[in-house]
């Protein structure tokens, strides 16, 4: 390998030195060998090779990455990420390629955070390269997406925080819509129970079913309606929440929801009793059943205060004394 790059390196016509190093590479990769092609990153980052002929070679190397098999394209993209950092205003383009088949690796795995990690590392503020607005709000979208799906909404939450300032003067349907389904998922996960029902229910009403390249069907839509009855069941009582409540009592494709039964209840003010609410609980995320520090879990807390609401309709001369065992019959 050194003497194959020292030879290339003497090389005097440009365009036959590129040739000679893309055939070293070529050879690189079909070997899958990481010793190998950590030698020829060092050499490309080396004053031995003027930056012109460097930048198109790991321009190169950084689309052909994904020929290499997944273990040694991790070690070897993560290699040149740290290689390149001292000189990574010279080789942002090249950065960019190297993270985004990195970050879709990952995504492949299914490992979400660290794909997220990857994609939030290209500096989409830099002053060496010409970026769109269209993109920026592409890569924050896509990274609040890839928290999401290890349900961090604290780091979903900066950049869509970061989109927000993007998407108002954004006309790409299909991103601004994949903004407000995250927005909405991340209200969701911070238990603002009430905004996310909100968010969930103007997603649900969506009319095109062909936004660019994305469809959207049915399923999609009526996820979007389920979500925002839950949100709202989950939501602290209040005028809003009624209000929120009847408009989703009234909208009729909300009877054809598998928690039809309960919402009704909760609308009309009847007494929830324990199998209604284990049957609801099944339905329900994780961060929905979160245990809270008075030990009590969202949803009970949830269905306490709606069945105390209910039972004051019912009942207004309980004694205080009487209340424990009301409530205890209410559970069974």
């Amino acid at each position: 390998m050194e003497s194959a790059l020292a030879n290339a390196s003497a090389i005097v016509d440009q365009r036959q030195k590129i040739e000679q190093y893309k055939h070293i590479l070529s050879t690189v990769f079909s070997s899958n060998d990481i010793v190998q092609a950590k030698k020829f990153i060092d050499h490309m980052l080396s004053d031995d090779v003027p930056l012109v002929v460097s930048r198109q070679l790991l321009q190169t190397f950084a689309q052909e990455l994904g020929r290499l098999e997944p273990e040694a394209q991790k070690e070897i993209a993560h290699y040149t990420l740290a290689q390149i950092q001292p000189r990574v205003v010279s080789f942002e383009e090249q950065v960019l390629i190297i993270r985004e088949k990195l970050a879709e690796l990952y995504e492949s795995e299914q490992q979400w955070s660290k794909a997220a990690q990857m994609l939030s590392g290209i500096d989409l503020d830099s002053g060496m390269r010409v970026i769109d607005d269209t993109f920026r709000l592409s890569k924050c979208v896509q990274i609040a997406r890839l928290y999401l799906e290890d349900d961090d909404a604290v780091n979903a939450e900066a950049f869509i925080n970061k989109a927000s300032f993007l998407v108002s003067s954004s006309q790409h349907e299909v991103l601004i819509l994949q903004y407000k389904v995250c927005y909405a998922r991340i209200l969701d996960l911070k238990r603002k129970f009430l905004e996310a029902a909100l968010r969930y229910y103007d997603i649900s009403q969506i009319e095109k079913r062909q936004i660019g390249d994305e469809t959207i069907d049915e399923d999609a839509l009526e996820q979007a309606l389920s979500a925002a009855v839950t949100c709202t069941i989950l939501a602290a009582a209040g005028p809003q929440r009624s209000r929120v409540l009847a408009t989703l009592y009234k909208d009729e494709r909300c009877s054809k929801l598998k928690i039809y039964p309960i919402l009704q209840k909760v609308y009309l003010e009847r007494i929830l009793r324990k199998p209604e609410i284990d049957a609801f609980a099944e339905e329900l995320k994780p961060h929905q059943q979160a245990l809270l520090p008075d030990n009590f879990t969202v949803l009970d807390r949830a269905m306490i205060e709606h069945n105390l609401l209910s039972a004051s309709k019912l009942y207004t001369n309980i004694s205080e004394n009487n209340w424990p065992l009301f409530l205890y019959r209410l559970r069974r």
